[in-house]
């Protein structure tokens, strides 16, 4: 326990000042310089944003003019990223900040230059492929340590530390324990493979930054300029502020709100903790523990679609499926996910008798309940809404339905501008600042609704238009773009206080400050996709993904269970050095073949998308895990309390989540699949639900009143059975039926749209491996026959007799990713057995155990006095 003499130095209250540097620091570089350089900065910021808007709108086609192809594309944005990186970040904390030294100013250009290399001389690059000159061995190696030491400063020493041990394998091979060595590289082999190809520091990483990363952290970041996260605070406070702990209930459902907007999980601690966290200790939560909701919330905005995490736009490159499917898969964790943090807050909220803030005018509660799950589940809501609701325009209007859209948008941004006007605008609290009563939740709620018609945009453009996710944030750019200039002189024509000139001249500073902190903001993320292709580069030259799957079973036993735990641990351990992305890029390219390939041996097929899921969300604890967590020290500044403290709060809180990526392993209809129909759909999304809360109840030891240990282990067993009810009837019921290789034709054809098919297969692999595992194998549209149904996976497969063997398998396609081969044969089908009941019926007795529980402890509750109301 601290003693009273350090304590002062370790809980320092921060002022809004020293909190915009730390995301300075962390973000967009803490360096303000003045006068000619910070113009200069600001000038390559906004041509960033320029050039990423250029490339991905359709003009350079129509046009004919700038166009680039992908590597070049990846070179120049590394370039302008690298070129930042050393104008923005510091080198030590000793360095100027008012100011940028002549050597950074020397590695900024050597950086740029060496980054755009591949762009400059693409057409000599591509005529010598594999036969490096002096030159490029040369712009090779100074741009590598150029890209350490710009991810030094913006991601620390970690991230370097974890790339040079890399590259010292590539070389060292040969020295290296048995069990991982190899033959090694050359210093011309390496470094070509690294920087002058597309596998290495350019790879698939740095183009999905590139391609789709860019684009949605602008809207982000031009949504936040516009005011949209102070509405979305003030109206989360206005909806939820009333309720036992009602601040902290506001926190997680702001949070959740902003982090659609925010791609920084420390940016979203200081945009609504500033506001929520002092709410929160002013109705008696303490103060590490009010910062850690707020850390814990912030945190999980990642995994909420329709704009997730930077690490979810990769699986789409890595997983091989469209954006929409990632959204899909990762909706219902997500929901549950911030379902559980808001039952957390409020058990946390009853065991300490918690009150809410007061109104100025009570609302019957019929209001609050309406508002309340509005609130919870209006996403969801808006998404289904356009979906469903406004989907059959496509169908009727075809080709056309994109410009009528958009002129109804138009319509309908300038109608609700019109309406909002009538109330008065949302300024954001100063931080710190008492709430003596809510705010009026109709006004606060009427006077921003036209901050969602971008979101509504992005979700016509990825579910209903089907377009690319950068050609629907490029659009729903735009149309916030045409917001962000317009709705200042809008707001001021409506309420006649006139002035338009100052007003517009207002929108377009508002437009210039979005594009270039967009820009600022893409610095960290540009820099660590591009060092940690130097890990996937790795892996491609040496083959230690094949090393890693040897070793992970050696010290797991082959034990599917061990292996996850010991991939979450991972995720953690290097989430204390390592930003989510690169965390995500690094673990997802050594581990998650390996779960797959082992789950297959073992008889568990695990889809691609579930692993991939797994390792996000336990790479997202990147910006809680002490001594690290950025975010944990954001929040911890504002709520005067101990970061390390609040770091290992936080850790609690979002570790009571961490559940859900083990159950979806095991039972992957949390992620959608296999979902039969709507009573199925209803059904899973009710009971995991249900089974989150029930986990919270457990481990926070309360659920009606204060939990005894048996009742606490009761909860888990039920927590169990609802997240995986097949354990037990599989017990009981063999869940599958073999059928002959034979019928594959037949049950291809028969299968209906996104359906999965069991397969076995042995053979020999190309390293000499005998491989015997399950597949299963993602059967995608129909087709007219089962040939072209199995090609559009990439699997060509021929009949032998009473077996079926693999004749091709393309390349990069997703019957590549499964690790199947050519000349592999399929042994036998596996389809659910016929007369085994549904496993949901477990969740009977499961109901029945949990009714129990809160029976007897419903009528201890009422025996004892209730807890005392907190200070």
């Amino acid at each position: 326990m601290a003693g009273p003499d350090n304590k002062d130095t370790r809980s320092i209250e921060l002022t809004d000042e020293q909190l915009k540097q730390i995301v300075a620091e962390a973000d967009t570089g803490g360096r303000k310089p003045t006068g000619l350089t910070a113009q200069l900065l600001l000038v390559v910021a906004l041509a960033w944003s320029l050039f990423q808007l250029w490339i991905a709108s359709p003009l350079p086609f129509s046009l004919g003019v700038f166009v680039f192809n992908d590597t070049e594309s990846r070179a120049i944005h590394l370039g302008f990223a690298v070129f930042l990186a050393f104008a923005a970040y510091p080198a030590f904390k000793r360095s100027p900040r008012d100011r940028i030294p002549v050597v950074d100013w020397l590695f900024a250009a050597a950086g740029a230059f060496c980054a755009a290399y591949l762009f400059i001389f693409y057409k000599e690059l591509a005529g010598r492929p594999g036969m490096p000159t002096t030159t490029d061995l040369v712009a090779s190696v100074v741009g590598l340590t150029l890209l350490l030491e710009a991810a030094r400063r913006a991601l620390g020493l970690p991230m370097v530390i974890l790339a040079v041990v890399f590259l010292g394998y590539i070389f060292f091979g040969p020295y290296m324990p048995e069990v991982i060595a190899h033959r090694g590289a050359s210093l011309a082999k390496g470094m070509s493979h690294l920087w002058l190809t597309t596998e290495g520091v350019f790879g698939v990483a740095l183009g999905v930054s590139t391609s789709f990363i860019f684009l949605f952290v602008l809207f982000g970041a031009l949504l936040e300029t516009a005011g949209a996260g102070n509405y979305f605070i003030k109206s989360a406070i206005a909806l939820l502020g009333h309720m036992r702990g009602g601040p902290a209930k506001a926190a997680v459902v702001a949070s959740a709100s902003t982090g659609l907007i925010s791609g920084s999980s420390i940016a979203n601690v200081v945009t609504t903790g500033t506001f929520t966290i002092p709410l929160m200790k002013s109705v008696g939560y303490r103060a590490d523990k009010a910062a850690s909701v707020e850390v814990a919330s912030s945190v999980n905005g990642q995994i909420m679609p329709p704009v997730m995490g930077a690490a979810a736009f990769l699986m789409v490159e890595y997983v091989g499926i469209t954006y929409v499917q990632v959204m899909k898969h990762a909706i219902v964790p997500a929901l549950i996910s911030y379902i559980a943090l808001y039952y957390i807050v409020h058990l946390e909220a009853l065991k300490m008798n918690l009150q809410g803030l007061p109104r100025r005018e009570p609302l019957p509660w019929q209001r609050v309940a309406v508002t309340t799950t509005m609130t919870v589940s209006g996403l969801v809501i808006l998404s289904a809404a356009i979906y469903w609701g406004l989907g059959w325009a496509k169908t009727v209007l075809g080709e056309s339905a994109f410009l009528v859209m958009g002129a109804l948008m138009l319509g309908a941004y300038i109608g609700i501008v019109r309406f909002a006007a009538k109330y008065p605008e949302l300024h954001m609290d100063k931080p710190g600042e008492t709430m003596e009563y809510l705010p009026e939740i109709g006004p606060t709620l009427k006077s921003g609704l036209h901050f969602l018609l971008p979101v509504a945009a992005l979700i016509w453009n990825l579910m209903v238009e089907q377009l690319s996710p950068a050609l629907s944030a490029f659009w729903a750019t735009l149309f916030l773009i045409f917001i962000l200039v317009t709705q200042r002189p809008l707001f001021a024509f409506f309420r006649g206080t006139g002035n338009f000139g100052a007003t517009l001249k207002h929108g377009f500073k508002d437009l210039f400050d979005g594009l270039v902190t967009g820009a600022r903001n893409m610095i960290g993320i540009g820099i660590a996709t591009a060092t940690a292709g130097i890990i996937v580069g790795t892996v491609t030259l040496t083959g230690i993904g094949l090393a890693m799957t040897e070793l992970v079973e050696i010290l797991s036993g082959g034990n599917l269970m061990v292996m996850l735990i010991l991939v979450a641990v991972i995720c953690l351990i290097l989430g204390m050095g390592l930003p989510t992305t690169a965390n995500y890029i690094v673990v997802s390219t050594l581990m998650a073949p390996v779960i797959v390939e082992l789950g297959a041996q073992t008889g568990l097929l695990v889809p691609l998308i579930a692993v991939h899921l797994f390792v996000f969300y336990f790479g997202l604890m990147a910006d809680v895990t002490p001594p690290v967590g950025l975010a944990s020290y954001a929040a911890a500044g504002i709520a005067k309390s101990d970061p390390i403290k609040t770091g290992f709060t936080a850790f609690g809180y979002s570790g009571r989540t961490a559940i859900l990526p083990f159950m979806f392993i095991f039972n992957t209809q949390l992620l959608l699949i296999d979902i039969t129909d709507a009573f199925h759909l209803i059904l899973t999304i009710v009971s995991a639900t249900l089974a989150s809360m029930m986990f919270a109840a457990a481990t926070q030891g309360w659920f009606v009143t204060k939990s005894r240990v048996h009742e606490s282990l009761l909860l888990l067993l039920v927590t169990f059975t609802l997240f995986r009810p097949g354990f037990w009837m599989d017990m009981l019921y063999p869940p599958y039926d073999e059928v002959p290789p034979t019928e594959l034709t037949r049950l291809v054809e028969q299968a209906p749209r996104n359906a999965n098919l069991r397969v076995w297969v042995e053979g020999i692999s190309l390293e000499g491996r005998d491989i015997s595992k399950g597949v299963l194998l993602p059967l995608g549209e129909p087709a007219a026959n089962a040939r072209e149904r199995l090609n559009q996976m990439g699997l060509t497969v021929m009949a032998l007799g009473e077996d079926v063997q693999v004749a091709a398998v393309r390349f990069g396609s997703q019957a590549e990713k499964l690790g199947l081969e050519q000349g592999f044969t399929i042994k036998t089908i596996e389809l659910p057995a016929e007369n085994r009941p549904d496993k949901e019926w477990m969740f009977i007795p499961a109901f029945a155990l949990l009714g129990l529980v809160w029976f007897v402890q419903k009528r201890r509750a009422r025996r004892e006095p209730a807890p005392r109301v907190a200070a």
